[in-house]
């Protein structure tokens, strides 16, 4: 049988073949119109000599922002917990958003791959490059950047008119809450992000900033990491007023129970404890504008319980 290194020869070769046979297809290819740029999340400025019209989104989150940017029919490829829109359902999978399977995803010739900074192997998005593909970066950080990111996608789609438009409709959304919010009695927030190991979000993450948005003070915002791993003992002492938690699925309120059990807790004393539907706020797409109303109607309510309660 052929060593290790033969077979990863022949992978190889049989990529540089699908690749080079991408690339003279996009040579080829008809120009019906002027070439389109965009720069992503990494500075990379990005250029195409026609808007793409077979894209590959390689996370979750970027193939609902692709479909928002209004290119959802030219998607060709996703990867594994791709399920929204419905129509991402029935888009082929290429693997997993931290494991491709490039033959599979150079097979369906892709002319633009929307790739995620921090969530794709970086050694996967520079092989791409290598092959001729054209890789797009994304990672919004901040409400504006998920607007900017929907209009860079049509830009590079060729669907203008609706992306700017939906892009458009999610920064009034935000401006419209941020409006509503700002003098609102200020709620302490446990957000809760996983389980085990527990997890949390601090005030850079786009869930720390939707917090901060409905007036809540997260109680774990100063710490450095994005998403740091605390302790019970570290909530317990936190002693927030709310606590927001997503779960293992849509209607999966579980993870909540833990703290019922310490009702000494002010958020569980007051019956604080909020279920949020996960695909609501941990995706930077569209869909974080219902998350946001959720949030704040959460802390509405938490700010109507007395201490009595």
């Amino acid at each position: 049988m052929p060593g290790s290194g033969e077979c990863d020869i022949t992978m190889l070769r049989r990529l540089q073949t699908l690749a080079a046979t991408l690339v003279v297809g996009l040579v080829t290819a008809p120009l019906v119109h002027a070439g389109v740029c965009a720069t992503d999340a990494t500075g990379r400025e990005v250029c195409l000599d026609q808007p793409a019209t077979r894209i590959a989104a390689l996370s979750p989150g970027a193939t609902e922002l692709v479909w928002a940017a209004g290119a959802g029919e030219q998607v060709v490829a996703v990867v594994s917990f791709s399920d929204y829109p419905p129509g991402a359902t029935e888009v082929t999978s290429v693997g997993s958003h931290t494991r491709l399977d490039l033959e599979k995803l150079l097979s369906l010739e892709p002319d633009l791959v929307i790739g995620w900074v921090t969530g794709n192997p970086p050694e996967q998005l520079e092989t791409l490059w290598e092959l001729g593909l054209p890789v797009f970066s994304i990672e919004p950080r901040n409400f504006e950047a998920v607007s900017t990111t929907i209009e860079q996608l049509a830009t590079l789609a060729g669907t203008e008119e609706a992306g700017f438009a939906e892009a458009e409709r999610f920064r009034q959304g935000i401006a419209e809450l941020t409006s509503e919010y700002r003098d609102a009695e200020p709620v302490s927030v446990f957000y809760q992000v996983w389980d085990e190991p527990l997890m949390t979000v601090n005030d850079d993450h786009l869930i720390g900033k939707m917090v901060t948005l409905c007036g809540g003070v997260n109680v774990f915002g100063d710490l450095d990491r994005l998403v740091p791993r605390i302790s019970a003992e570290a909530v317990i002492a936190a002693d927030p007023e709310a606590i927001l938690a997503g779960g293992m699925g849509e209607e999966n309120r579980q993870w909540l129970t833990r703290w019922e059990s310490f009702p000494g807790l002010t958020a569980s004393k007051r019956g604080n404890l909020f279920f949020i539907p996960p695909s609501l706020v941990q995706r930077p797409t569209p869909r974080m504008l219902e998350g946001s109303r959720l949030f704040c109607d959460k802390l509405d309510i938490a700010r109507t319980r007395s201490e009595d309660r």
